[in-house]
């Protein structure tokens, strides 16, 4: 899809469980974002010292390494088609890195959601992969079982194999999904890495998988747009005190409405 329509977005996600979007990003933006995910990556590398630790190629925060890893939340395009489906007030549950190194895989592999928890007629999380790179049937493109949202069962490897699509689309292309949706990263077969990030949007109320504005304390906030904040959920902790909640809404630290 090279526009996207509200009314056709929030069918296909209800319905078929996912939607592509292209040009969501610039080239300019790609190739930005994808220098500073190799920097991360190398980064994390020598964090934990090895390259054979299962999340290899998956930065597990990307705010963390700031610049357009926290910008990126300023770009109308990409977080719209959230809030039509979780309302304005979503907020970051997971925001990581989807890279498959040259000649290789890693966690993300298996057949799996990202959600655990299933709510009839109501979605909790809504995920979308940022294509860095072109997504092609060689370099380990995301697959994905349409309609899958709904079962608890994993399908077996045979009806995943037979019936799953693959994201094959040009970089600054988005791949929106249920977080309910069955889909597993696929295996690069060249030898150049593959890059992505992934962003799993939850309600607002929800807690993040990690606790990101603490996460983040060593960023200022006045370097962080006002719109970035919230998606980030600075605008959605807990006051700490009762002197805190009975503060006016703009001091308090929950400012968000409840969808």
């Amino acid at each position: 899809m090279t526009g996207m329509h509200k009314e056709d977005f929030v069918s296909a996600i209800k319905t078929q469980g996912y939607y592509i979007s292209h040009n969501v990003l610039s080239s300019d933006d790609v190739k930005s974002l994808k220098t500073q995910l190799e920097y991360a990556i190398e980064n994390d590398k020598r964090l934990y010292s090895s390259q054979n630790y299962k999340d290899y190629g998956m930065v597990m925060l990307c705010s963390l390494y700031g610049g357009d890893f926290i910008s990126l939340f300023d770009n109308k395009k990409l977080t719209e088609p959230f809030e039509w489906i979780l309302g304005e007030g979503c907020i970051v549950y997971a925001y990581t890195s989807s890279s498959m190194p040259p000649k290789g895989s890693n966690y993300s592999n298996r057949i799996h959601v990202d959600c655990p928890r299933l709510i009839t007629n109501y979605i909790t999380n809504m995920g979308a992969t940022i294509l860095l790179d072109d997504f092609t049937f060689e370099n380990g493109a995301t697959q994905f079982l349409p309609y899958s949202q709904n079962r608890l069962d994993s399908p077996s490897a045979e009806e995943f194999s037979k019936s799953a699509l693959m994201v094959v689309a040009p970089a600054g292309s988005v791949f929106y999904f249920n977080a309910r949706l069955w889909h597993s990263g696929g295996e690069n077969q060249t030898d150049r890495w593959r890059h992505a990030l992934t962003i799993n949007m939850c309600r607002s109320y929800m807690k993040q998988r990690i606790d990101i504005p603490r996460a983040m304390i060593n960023i200022p906030t006045e370097q962080i747009s006002e719109k970035a904040q919230q998606k980030l959920g600075f605008h959605s902790q807990p006051p700490t005190s009762m002197e805190e909640y009975y503060k006016p809404l703009s001091e308090r630290s929950f400012k968000q409405t409840v969808e």
